[in-house]
């Protein structure tokens, strides 16, 4: 079965690693898994019920959920700031939480990856973001990668050339793959 991932970035800055760390999982799918990198996030205004009305919502958020529904699974970036998880990674998970126990992450596979700067490589922003991808009705799995010091590691090096990076981003995917397809069949 072909699987469909929606990559999510948790950092809106146009040198961040984590943008290429999603980056290199597309280009290091493994056969049957599709990674979709949606770059709408900053286009997506903060989650609001006022303005969660079907017929009026905004374009970011009506893109963001077209695309999540057309997903079979996801896989979040996350970089740590201030010890948790990104505004922006938050509210799109907010987004796609609703409408309440039908939103686009319910019974769906997620893994939550990501690098940072400091010697944890952002375990906590990781950790909080499953923890509200959960809470949000997505089947979080157990598939971690946390890898530190990225200003370093990736100053010279793209991700996608790094091939202990490669290794353990088709492993991730290859996680979600067999979680997607066991929950279609």
């Amino acid at each position: 079965m072909s699987v469909r991932i929606l990559a999510l970035v948790g950092s809106l800055r146009a040198g961040s690693t984590n943008r290429q760390l999603a980056e290199a999982a597309v280009k290091h799918a493994p056969e049957g898994a599709e990674v979709v990198l949606f770059d709408g996030l900053a286009d997506v205004p903060f989650y609001n019920e006022d303005i969660d009305v079907e017929g009026s919502l905004p374009a970011g958020a009506v893109a963001l959920r077209e695309a999540a529904a057309s997903a079979d699974a996801f896989l979040l970036f996350s970089p740590e700031y201030n010890g948790t998880i990104p505004a922006v990674l938050k509210n799109a998970i907010d987004w796609l939480s609703r409408p309440y126990g039908a939103g686009a992450l319910t019974a769906k596979p997620v893994a939550v990856v990501g690098t940072a700067y400091g010697q944890f490589g952002g375990v906590w922003a990781q950790d909080d973001a499953r923890k509200a991808a959960g809470i949000a009705g997505a089947k979080v799995i157990d598939a971690k990668l946390a890898i530190p010091g990225s200003l370093e590691r990736f100053a010279e090096t793209h991700p996608s050339d790094d091939a202990e990076v490669a290794a353990q981003l088709a492993e991730v995917i290859g996680l979600i793959h067999g979680e997607a397809t066991a929950a279609a069949a």
